[in-house]
């Protein structure tokens, strides 16, 4: 019989039915080397099957619970209770056997992955947001850390509602306590491949470019103010972007490098698109800046692709006018969309990151728009909102740990930021 005829592979091993009945082993105590290894042996001596794991430490302290078929033969399972609790004692462990029937409950429909970042992450917030989901007919199924710090990140796997309607419940909950929540829907699109998209002032910059530039003109005040009402969405962004060009008129283009030297990536700029790019994301900046500087970004950071508006210079200065289409409001959207295409992902499978109104009808057409730092308009309309001042934290959005970002760097020597 061919090796690849699926009669020759073995049976699967049948599954518990919910009248079976099944034993709950749980042993908690100070961690060690060689519990989970001890446990299974001594578990093993009884010819039990394993149904379900699952292993937690916290500040040491370890809590073990085995699912397990009950053994086969009269008084076996007394037997396997004496000897499951001397081998804990022997350990030092604590140990408890309770009987039952079948397996976990299947998760409920409408399953979603709630990721809660706080700084601190309180526990009253904590109670508060776990207390919603209880309120609104879901159910916390998984609880577990994805970092410490430079913020405390938790995920929920939570089944029961929609997604849609779970984000609404949590999300002025999460604004009121104070704590920044991401709601995705669970399934193996969020392990897909994706296109990360950013906007760069203010976002993977500190700095807004055109104010930059406006303060070796000497007009600095003066674009400010245009450049806060227009990221507060009180101007229409191209309009607004051609009164603060003018002010730059016959301004020596030679400033660029010096431009270029001020500017001041995000804290954790640099691990964000690290991380992205070895899991296999592709990485774009789309901004309302100037390419004269977004294309220095592109080389810098290794970024797959770019859109920005370009300054006009004539005999060496600028002359106060953009050349070519203007990215705006809706330019970013049509540039997602374009960038998706040419890097072979739907948009349902791309994230966007942005802090300004002109930022909105590209984090809205996002499968996860981010609001970074935003504006008030921005974070009420986005999916979701991250108020710290560390970038690379839209990777627990992405259920990314940071124990693996640093295993990665750690095994190839690279520094942290």
């Amino acid at each position: 019989m061919n090796a690849t005829d699926p009669a020759a592979a073995p049976l699967p091993a049948p599954q518990p039915r919910t009248d079976d009945r099944t034993l709950l082993v749980k042993v908690f105590g100070k961690d060690c080397p060689g519990i989970t290894a001890g446990l299974f042996a001594t578990l093993a001596e009884f010819g039990v099957d394993v149904i379900d794991i699952e292993q937690v430490v916290t500040r040491g302290r370890i809590t073990l619970c085995a699912l397990v078929t009950p053994p086969a033969g009269a008084g076996a399972e007394g037997g396997l209770r004496v000897t499951v609790h001397r081998w804990a004692e022997e350990q030092k462990l604590q140990a408890e056997i309770i009987s039952g029937t079948g397996d976990n409950r299947p998760r409920r429909e409408g399953r979603s992955h709630v990721t809660v970042l706080g700084h601190p992450l309180t526990a009253a917030a904590v109670a508060a947001l776990a207390g919603r989901v209880s309120e609104a007919g879901g159910n916390i199924d998984r609880v577990f850390r994805l970092a410490k710090y430079p913020v405390t990140a938790v995920e929920l796997a939570v089944s029961g509602l929609p997604t849609e309607q779970l984000r609404a419940e949590l999300a002025p909950e999460a604004s009121a306590l104070g704590v920044d929540i991401a709601v995705v829907a669970a399934g193996l699109h969020r392990r897909a491949k994706r296109l990360v998209v950013m906007d760069v002032d203010s976002t993977l910059i500190q700095d807004e470019v055109i104010e930059l530039f406006a303060a070796h003109a000497g007009c600095e005040a003066k674009v400010a103010e245009v450049t806060a009402a227009a990221m507060a969405g009180e101007l229409d962004f191209a309009e607004s972007l051609r009164a603060r060009v003018a002010l730059l008129a016959g301004l020596d283009a030679g400033v660029v490098e010096k431009v270029r030297a001020e500017v001041r990536l995000t804290p954790g700029a640099r691990t964000l698109i690290r991380t992205l790019k070895r899991l296999g994301y592709q990485v774009a900046i789309v901004s309302g800046g100037f390419t004269q500087v977004t294309d220095h970004l592109v080389e810098q950071l290794g970024l797959d692709f770019a859109a920005a508006n370009t300054l006009e210079v004539a005999d060496g200065r600028f002359t106060g006018r953009v050349t070519g289409e203007i990215v705006d409001r809706a330019g970013k959207a049509r540039w997602l969309a374009r960038f998706a295409e040419q890097a072979g992902v739907p948009l349902a499978q791309t994230v966007a990151i942005g802090d300004g109104a002109n930022d909105l009808d590209m984090l809205n057409a996002a499968g996860l728009g981010v609001a970074f730092n935003a504006k008030p308009v921005v974070r009420e309309a986005a999916h979701t909102a991250v108020n710290v001042p560390f970038l690379d934290t839209v990777l627990y959005l992405l259920g990314i740990t940071r124990d693996e970002v640093e295993a990665a760097d750690e095994s190839d020597g690279t520094p942290g930021e």
